[in-house]
């Protein structure tokens, strides 16, 4: 049985460490609020106005909320955007020797 080398076996388990964290932010998507209904009668917005007056007030206070979500989404993924970009910079050196030829 060929064992992997242990840089191979430290990023498997590095890997598996920082997975759940991963999952954990996706997990928890920024959900856009659903935009309020204004009835195109009159008489339906002053028989409703109190229902409607809830739901324009719950759309602006979820829109802030959602806004909030999408900058913070935002900054968590260009910072890995960042890292990523750094370590395959790391494996471009690492991997930047002569390269065997292929297998025929």
């Amino acid at each position: 049985m060929r064992v992997p080398p242990p840089t191979v076996l430290t990023a498997c388990l590095v890997t598996l460490l920082v997975l759940p964290n991963s999952i954990r932010a996706q997990t928890e998507p920024c959900i856009p609020p659903i935009r309020p209904f204004l009835p195109s009668d009159p008489r339906d917005v002053q028989a409703y106005a109190d229902l409607l007056r809830q739901d324009f007030e719950t759309y602006i206070r979820d829109f802030g909320t959602y806004l909030r979500c999408l900058d913070t989404e935002r900054a968590r993924v260009f910072q890995e955007g960042q890292e990523v970009t750094a370590d395959y910079g790391r494996f471009q050196e690492l991997t930047a020797g002569p390269r065997p030829a292929p297998a025929e």
